[in-house]
């Protein structure tokens, strides 16, 4: 049998009609830069996720670049978040002109080692970036509370959790709406992908969100009036009308991500692997299905020869790329970090994905491991 590692036309074919439909509306309008099929999205996907404002961005990337440029981040400040995720949260921050903190991860959830948040923050802290890694929301009560007594601006990077939920206060709220904004990605293989790129920013802030609205068109309120430096960073009309098609069957399609990871813990369970541990409070959408074992290289070389399409997510922890080696950290920094670029390993995970190509997967990991 042959598994992908995903399969994004399993998910689009069910949709094909209804996109042509709206793809068909943009072309006869001329509608691809702004208008109504941007805005209609934006307002959407603010209420998706309980926030009051909804700004379209290019991607994830710039999602969370403008926002910590929309909350007054600059050269000189400091930006805590984690080594262990997509190289984007730390290109951000150096990109808004800050300089990165690290703290490692939790060795269970790989998320942010919150115990460690409070010895991070110095007097030139002015964000925190908590990563909600693989569709697993991370710990974000503790982040919510020393963010607060700090006086420091919480940007979650929810760029691989959309539909993802946390407990505070006894109330489960979507991932990205109790920062001070929440940055996502479009990215066509996320949970809620387009057709190309695509990000945004979500906030209850009136005054980032029309920050983020003046960053990403060149800095203006209104046509050729310039007030701040901005850069061209919008999302396209037609991916939102994609996006807004699709932000229809988001819920549905977690919970059925959530079924197929439940599938893999039963056929997994008891074998020398570790397997996705959901944080304490928090609901899983499995953007990425992650085992880890120290005979990773080996399995994903196994698992290959037997047709089986594997990741890795992520093979070397961000202090350690050369493209931050300005920053002094070295190899032993943040041990659990490194732990989890060695051991991690991402198996097929994908709406679409079939009991079956599940069950050949997991017979193929027992084989291995026997």
């Amino acid at each position: 049998m042959r598994v992908p590692f995903v399969d994004l036309k399993r998910a689009n074919d069910s949709l094909r009609d209804r996109i042509r439909e709206v793809l068909d509306v943009a072309i006869s309008g001329s509608a691809f830069v702004g208008g109504r099929f941007l805005s209609d999205f934006e307002e959407r996907f603010a209420l998706y996720c309980n926030n009051r404002f909804a700004v379209g961005t290019s991607s994830g990337t710039s999602a969370l670049r403008l926002a910590l440029l929309a909350c007054g981040v600059k050269a000189g400040d400091e930006v805590i978040t984690v080594s262990n995720t997509f190289i984007a949260t730390v290109e951000a921050i150096s990109q808004a002109g800050a300089k990165p903190i690290f703290v490692d991860t939790n060795l269970e959830t790989g998320n942010m080692d919150t115990s460690l948040l409070e010895s991070a923050i110095s007097e030139k802290t002015r964000a925190i970036i908590p990563v909600h890694l693989y569709g697993n929301p991370c710990d974000m009560a503790t982040v919510l509370e020393i963010a607060a007594e700090n006086e420091v601006a919480i940007i979650e990077d929810a760029c691989q959790a959309h539909g993802g939920e946390y407990l505070v206060d006894g109330r489960w709220v979507r991932a990205g709406s109790e920062g001070t904004a929440g940055c996502f990605s479009f990215y066509p293989t996320k949970n809620l992908g387009g057709f190309g790129e695509g990000g945004m920013v979500v906030t209850d802030s009136s005054e980032i969100a029309e920050r983020v609205r003046m960053l990403r068109d060149h800095g203006q309120k209104e046509k050729n009036v310039h007030e701040i430096e901005g850069s061209n960073e919008r999302l396209h009309s037609i991916q939102a009308a994609v996006l807004n098609v699709k932000l229809d069957l988001l819920d549905e399609w977690n919970r059925e991500r959530r079924t197929l990871a439940q599938k893999y813990r039963e056929l997994l369970a008891g074998l020398p692997i570790l397997l996705p541990e959901p944080g304490k409070d928090v609901r899983h959408v499995y953007h990425l299905y992650v085992i880890r074992t120290e005979k990773r290289d080996a399995l994903k070389s196994f698992l290959s020869s037997r047709g089986i399409d594997t990741a890795i997510h992520y093979p070397k922890p961000v202090h350690l790329h050369r493209a931050y080696s300005h920053l002094g950290y070295k190899h032993g920094d943040f041990p659990r970090s490194e732990r989890w670029a060695d051991e991690v390993l991402s198996l097929p995970m994908f709406v679409g994905l079939r009991e079956e190509e599940i069950e050949y997967v997991s017979d193929a990991i027992k084989a291995f491991l026997q």
